[in-house]
């Protein structure tokens, strides 16, 4: 079978297996993104989530030695929700972010990508393959930039003319010499709005972005989170979808086109209070299956913390007292101060936690709370 002939049934195969775009593109080296990666090392922008071997991010030969080719895929995911859930006061909701409405994107994608290699092995039984998605050395949206899977837009995702920029991406490093595809002209032309509404000025440049102020992020950090980003949490638990709500390219992008990804709106816009005394098991059997849960249940209950505060929640005074005096981790009992602060309330907890408080985040964060530390 000639090569050109395997790619058209390999393209047609992937799309019967639930892959919405594919394309190719050679295993050279990205040496422009080498430069790029490097400088955002040296400015201290990188989120330190990444692979930290640069020459692994960008020489695929390091990662398959005969590589001669990539394939890229993209997998729609839906930009709104069918049933709507709507918190109000004496019941506020959190959010997670699009990308973890459903299924785990990761076991999605991965499905996927086993069954292409299923399928290669079947043609070329000598074929070699790696494949990853997000976890992997690779970065996706180079990849599948120059595959012509979509352009680079300025805020960072990668933007398809049929889906806009709400797609999860993943890729198939191979020793096969599949045509390459023509990367897609960007678009973007001169809007700037992804950049103009960023809560926190991450997005520095376009298609640059600081990755350390990045919402998306921070809602993933298991520290304190830095007082300047509090405020501009809101009410967000996971994730940040400003700079795609916001971008013209996504505007009727609805992509109802998976099942899998379709979302619960208990799960994706979950009532904040009772996440603050979740337990392990609880967390996990409830959010266990999402993308937003793989940092563990800490994030987001110190999220769902500032998001009542950001709410000033009366009602859920109570269960904010009960974390600060008893829950054991120091982070977790310095946001519940936090949001006691922001809370009217008596300050009586606060008073009290201030003479049995030991760690010292927690009393500067108490401190601060009264107003007894500027």
């Amino acid at each position: 079978m000639s090569i050109q002939l395997l790619q058209q049934e390999l393209v047609a195969y992937a799309h019967e297996i639930g892959i919405d775009k594919i394309g190719f593109t050679t295993a050279a080296s990205f040496p422009d993104l080498k430069t790029r990666l490097y400088t955002q090392q040296k400015l201290g922008f990188a989120s330190g989530f990444e692979e930290s071997d640069i020459e692994l991010r960008t020489t695929p030969i390091k990662l398959l030695p005969n590589a001669t080719s990539i394939i890229a895929i993209a997998v729609a995911y839906p930009s709104k929700m069918k049933e709507r859930v709507v918190g109000k006061k004496g019941a506020r909701r959190g959010i997670f972010c699009r990308a973890s409405w459903g299924i785990d994107y990761h076991t999605a994608l991965r499905e996927r990508l086993a069954k292409l290699e299923v399928w290669l092995k079947e043609k070329v039984p000598e074929v070699d393959i790696l494949s990853m998605v997000d976890t992997g050395a690779l970065v996706d949206r180079a990849v599948a930039e120059r595959a012509g899977i979509g352009w680079s837009g300025k805020n960072c995702s990668i933007i398809t003319h049929e889906f806009g920029s709400y797609v999860y991406l993943g890729e198939l490093v191979t020793n096969i010499p599949f045509v390459p595809d023509e990367p897609i002209e960007e678009a973007c032309g001169d809007c700037t709005l992804c950049l103009d509404v960023c809560p926190t000025g991450a997005l520095v440049n376009p298609g640059q972005l600081d990755a350390q102020r990045c919402i998306a992020f921070l809602t993933q950090t298991k520290g304190v989170m830095p007082m300047e980003f509090r405020k501009h949490i809101g009410n967000r638990l996971y994730g940040c979808d400003t700079c795609q709500t916001v971008c013209p390219k996504n505007k009727g992008k609805v992509n109802w086109m998976h099942e899998e990804f379709t979302p619960d709106p208990e799960l994706a816009k979950p009532l904040l209070e009772p996440l603050l005394h979740m337990t392990n098991r609880e967390f996990k059997d409830k959010f266990g299956h999402v993308s937003g849960s793989w940092r563990g249940k800490k994030p987001i209950q110190r999220n769902a913390l500032i998001a009542l505060a950001n709410f000033k929640e009366e009602s859920a005074v109570p269960a904010i007292i009960d974390v600060l005096h008893n829950d054991p981790r120091p982070e977790i009992r310095a946001t519940a101060a936090y949001a006691l602060g922001e809370i009217p309330n008596d300050k009586v907890a606060l008073q009290n936690a201030l003479l049995k408080e030991q760690e010292d985040m927690v009393l500067h964060e108490i401190k601060l709370a009264l107003g007894e530390e500027l």
